[in-house]
């Protein structure tokens, strides 16, 4: 890989299966109400994947799940410590804006940096809200209310967020341009971002997930504007982001 040295960079990255190690909303189910993790898996075709993940964690909630609990399972969850390296040392070398950029949501994903402890890794996390009301239970909503305006996203985005617009956004706020953005992604919803990269962007595809199967014909027939790395383990990941 070539990428140059640059003043101003920006690391988006997607948050489930990128920079941890499994999948939050199916990771919690999995281990703590396996029977609801299965029921999951019956509705998903039939209910908005938000909207389900905040409907089951009701329903682990009336089961007797409590706050202590899943926040215990989330910071057990999969997170792999070449992660912690490569995104540290990046941070540690200046000149470079992280930004998360993930469908599942705040609770999550501020729980198990916190306990990595690199709750102070990005700049901005953008995602789903979420908060605990005073009995334990975990209220989660779409970032893009379904009572409002809808996104416009044909790439294939899920109603909740379009991944494309809300880097467009973020970059809006940021001016002036970065130098580079560089997308660390795995899954289907991050393909709309990643075709509004430029040539001198990059993005860290995970190999064999959603992303992969998509991006692979745009890369393999010079569609893609952006540059393309391939990794699986993140150990490969940190021997990309060492290289930035």
């Amino acid at each position: 890989m070539s990428l140059p040295p640059v003043e101003r960079q920006l690391i988006v990255f997607d948050f489930d299966w990128s920079l941890a190690d499994q999948d939050t909303d199916r990771w919690i189910f999995e281990v703590l109400a396996p029977k609801l993790r299965k029921k999951m898996k019956e509705l998903k075709k039939e209910i908005q994947w938000t909207d389900l993940v905040a409907q089951t964690l009701r329903e682990l909630h009336e089961l007797g799940g409590t706050r202590q609990e899943i926040e215990d399972t989330l910071r057990i969850m999969p997170f792999h410590p070449a992660m912690v390296r490569g995104t540290t040392g990046l941070k540690s070398r200046g000149k470079t804006t992280f930004l998360c950029l993930s469908n599942a949501n705040m609770v999550f994903i501020t729980t198990i940096l916190k306990s990595k402890g690199l709750e102070n890794l990005f700049d901005e996390i953008i995602t789903n809200p979420a908060e605990w009301d005073p009995s334990g239970l975990l209220k989660v909503s779409r970032r893009v209310d379904p009572s409002g305006p809808q996104h416009a996203c044909k790439v294939g985005c899920s109603p909740n967020m379009c991944k494309g617009d809300e880097l467009d956004a973020f970059l809006k706020r940021h001016q002036p341009d970065f130098d580079r953005i560089v997308y660390v992604g795995d899954g289907s919803n991050d393909l709309c971002p990643v075709l509004r990269l430029r040539k001198q962007d990059a993005v860290f595809c995970r190999r064999f997930r959603g992303l992969y199967s998509l991006i692979k014909p745009y890369d393999d027939e010079g569609r893609l504007t952006c540059q393309v790395q391939y990794w699986t383990g993140a150990w490969e990941a940190e021997m990309l982001l060492d290289q930035l």
